[in-house]
């Protein structure tokens, strides 16, 4: 790999660390291609992607960052990436669980450096998706209860017309 090469790398992983949600950082020695491009379906699934980086590469992404996220990269790293801080951290938390050869480092999350721990509480959220699907019933639910009042009166009226019309006939 040239300066040219190594410049245009630098350059890119600096984009995916400044606008994913959120990097999560993992080990993956001893995956097979299979396995590896297992995790990637799921996470393309998700709209996140999985990517094996050059540690010294994206130390030097992370120059303004501090000595905690720099620790992060030693020995054979792959990063999981998403614009929704879940997803990624999502994704590879339960491919982690059904395979022991990737393990969860921790993860960068705009300026915070998480530990494993918190990478495992973020992936327990639920998903940009799933917020916004409940943020829109929670305001429709009201409107649903205001309809299904103001119409009771109505067809209860109608019953009781309709009751009184069976019983002349």
């Amino acid at each position: 790999m040239d300066r040219a090469q190594k410049a245009q790398s630098i350059e890119a992983l600096s984009g995916v660390f400044a606008n994913a949600g959120a990097v999560v950082v993992t080990h993956h020695l001893g995956l097979t291609v299979a396995e590896t491009e297992d995790l990637r379906g799921r996470l393309r699934k998700e709209g996140a992607a999985f990517k094996v980086v050059k540690n010294r590469l994206a130390q030097k992404a992370l120059s303004d960052a501090g000595e905690a996220a720099h620790a992060l990269f030693k020995g054979p790293v792959a990063i999981a990436y998403g614009p929704d801080p879940v997803s990624a951290a999502k994704a590879t938390t339960a491919y982690a669980k059904d395979n022991e050869k990737l393990v969860i480092l921790g993860a960068l999350m705009g300026d915070q450096v998480l530990d494993a721990a918190r990478v495992q509480a973020l992936a327990k959220l639920p998903s940009l998706d799933q917020l916004r699907g409940k943020i829109a019933g929670l305001i429709l639910a009201p409107a649903t209860k205001i309809a299904g009042v103001v119409q009771a009166p109505a067809g209860q009226l109608a019953r009781v017309v309709g009751a009184y019309a069976a019983k002349a006939a």
